[in-house]
């Protein structure tokens, strides 16, 4: 463990001496500043229109933006070692293959994690000014479910970093595979018998959050599907190193 949160906490530290990561805070907080801000006062000069829902001002456009930033974050995280070959001074560190992957998926866990926990800034604001308040166990089953999905995204990414040299491929193979899980794959499950679309809906992110923690809904499947994809993301990053270790 003391191995692994040594690299998280060296990661973390990374990420704000990059100019990367203060343009994809100060953008996602921006936007999300400006929606609130007009959605508020929406209400304010409509009189009486119903408040705006913590999901459509804040949780629905933070996904979205999450799913183009995560890529930016885990983009360097391996693929920039391999192409520097200080990945081999890492391996030959007393540090195995899998606290390597684990660390570098924390350390960007925890900066995607510091944004999110800014974001509780607009539904405390929200709270405050309408009555009788937002609906708190919403607001927080959102919340954990953008988690989630962040923390999959993260690892799916740190596995495609770990499989390239090149930042650039690393990042888009990383966003076109987000687009694909989040919003494409709904398309085959439409299209397909009922025994296949079952499986293409079960693969799909956007339905495990949208269907369920965006409702106030916590459920087991969706709880086991994104942490399933957590380990299958560090699993694949973890065989990628010792393949290199063994080269």
């Amino acid at each position: 463990m003391k191995n692994i949160w040594t690299i998280a906490s060296r990661e973390y530290k990374l990420y704000f001496n990059t100019p990367i990561a203060y343009v994809i805070m100060g953008f996602i907080l921006l936007v999300l500043g400006l929606i609130f801000t007009i959605a508020v006062n929406d209400v304010a000069l409509g009189g009486g229109q119903s408040p705006p829902s913590v999901n459509a001002i804040v949780h629905g456009p933070l996904a979205f933006m999450l799913v183009f930033a995560i890529p930016a974050i885990t983009m360097r995280l391996i693929s920039e070692e391999n192409r520097e070959g200080t990945i081999e001074l890492l391996q030959t560190a007393p540090v195995r293959d899998w606290e390597l992957a684990v660390g570098k998926w924390l350390g960007a866990t925890l900066f995607i994690g510091t944004i999110i926990l800014i974001t509780l800034v607009f539904p405390i604001i929200l709270n405050n000014l309408v009555e009788p308040g937002i609906d708190q166990l919403m607001m927080l089953s959102g919340y954990l479910g953008i988690l989630l999905v962040s923390m999959a995204f993260i690892a799916l990414g740190v596995a495609i970093s770990s499989l390239f040299t090149s930042t650039v491929a690393a990042f888009f193979t990383a966003m076109g595979i987000n687009l694909v899980l989040w919003w494409l794959i709904a398309i085959p499950a439409q299209l397909s018998s009922p025994q296949f679309a079952a499986i293409w809906r079960y693969l799909d992110f956007g339905g495990h959050y949208n269907n369920s923690m965006a409702r106030g809904v916590i459920e087991l499947i969706d709880l086991v599907y994104f942490l399933s994809v957590v380990v299958v993301g560090l699993l694949v990053a973890s065989v990628s190193l010792e393949t290199k270790r063994w080269r």
